[in-house]
């Protein structure tokens, strides 16, 4: 590489997405099992409203038409007819997402439900560019879907990308990205689990996939040449967040106390329960079977589901169960999305 192409800019700034945690899962799970937990672990339960805020006008990226552009990402996705409620608020406290603007970060966002393990104090997502453009307005829909529980599509293990590592770590090394060699590693050449992926199909035009220049791909052939900045959501980035968090018509089926409820699911299937308490007193609630699942309690307060208490067994040979003051003329629903049935009998639901 001569001296004159070593100082051009040939890469875009990208997402510098943080390190994902992976479930610690005990020595022995079946594969089958395995699999399901990886794959449904960093997603929310469908109906959850997650709450964003902005702990800053814009920083240095510039003004508040980049607040403008977020929102507009969030709602791009909502009209897609998805499960999930976006709402803005302004007390950082009551957020799951919270948003800042800095140069000096790039632009990332931790993934799903990864984003409860960071402190209220701290963002959970970043922009470090100007959005108030096609290739920032990309920017903002490529961050929420890391925050609704998506990977990076050009680390998926179907693409069959074979990459000249050394020109990659180059590239990245060079404005604007300056990364070291780690961070393009996790980010780039890094290829995600079978077990963390839905299908067996790379989508290069998913707003999860990077642009890439000429030069950087070996295989394959018809990628040797780059790829495309995607810029809006693919039609299986649609299908995709839909299979995730469909639509929510129906109210949540009513269940009563001491009266077991089947959990007729597939793997990723969530079942939704409405829950109005006779009585003022402790109560449990729990799943019963050979299964994973991760239950989450809502109370309704002001017209809006809010998060009350959760809880995960995947990976273990128990049930979850949970254990909470329930008032009497309050409203509260229960949603259970299961990672898989290992083992004879049915499932089900209960609380008492």
């Amino acid at each position: 590489m001569n001296a004159q192409a070593a100082q051009e800019t040939r890469v875009p700034p990208y997402c510098a997405q943080p390190p994902q945690k992976q479930p610690v899962l005990r020595p022995g799970l079946s594969p089958h099992r395995a699999r399901a937990i990886q794959l449904v672990h960093a997603k929310w339960v469908n109906g959850t409203v997650l709450h964003y805020t902005f702990l800053d006008e814009g920083g240095d990226v510039g003004g508040g038409e980049q607040l403008e552009e977020v929102r507009n990402g969030f709602q791009k996705w909502k009209d897609l007819g998805i499960g999930l409620e976006f709402e803005e608020v302004g007390d950082r406290a009551e957020s799951e997402i919270r948003i800042v603007f800095d140069t000096r970060e790039g632009s990332a966002s931790y993934v799903g439900t990864e984003a409860l393990d960071i402190g209220t104090d701290e963002p959970t997502m970043f922009f470090g560019w100007k959005l108030n453009s096609r290739s920032g307005r990309a920017t903002a829909l490529h961050e929420i879907g890391h925050a609704i529980g998506f990977a990076h599509e050009h680390q998926n293990p179907f693409a069959g990308i074979v990459w000249d590592e050394e020109e990659v770590y180059e590239e990245l090394g060079r404005p604007p990205n300056e990364w070291p060699r780690e961070v393009t590693f996790h980010n780039i050449l890094r290829k995600l689990s079978r077990n963390e992926v839905t299908g067996s199909t790379w989508d290069p035009e998913s707003i999860m996939e990077y642009g890439f220049p000429a030069g950087l791909i070996l295989k394959p052939q018809e990628y040797r040449d780059g790829i495309p900045e995607p810029l809006v959501l693919s039609a299986h980035d649609k299908e995709n967040v839909l299979r995730w968090y469909p639509a929510i018509s129906a109210r949540p089926a009513r269940i009563e106390p001491f009266r077991s409820t089947p959990l007729s699911l597939s793997s990723g299937g969530q079942a939704d329960f409405e829950i109005d308490p006779p009585e003022t007193r402790d109560y449990k609630i729990g799943t019963f079977g050979s299964t994973d699942v991760v239950l989450v309690l809502f109370e309704e307060r002001d017209g809006e589901l809010r998060y009350v208490s959760a809880v995960d067994d995947s990976g273990e040979d128990g049930n979850g169960t949970l254990s909470v003051k329930l008032v009497k003329g309050r409203r509260y629903v229960a949603r259970a999305r299961l990672y898989s049935s290992w083992g004879s009998g049915g499932a089900a639901l209960m609380y008492w």
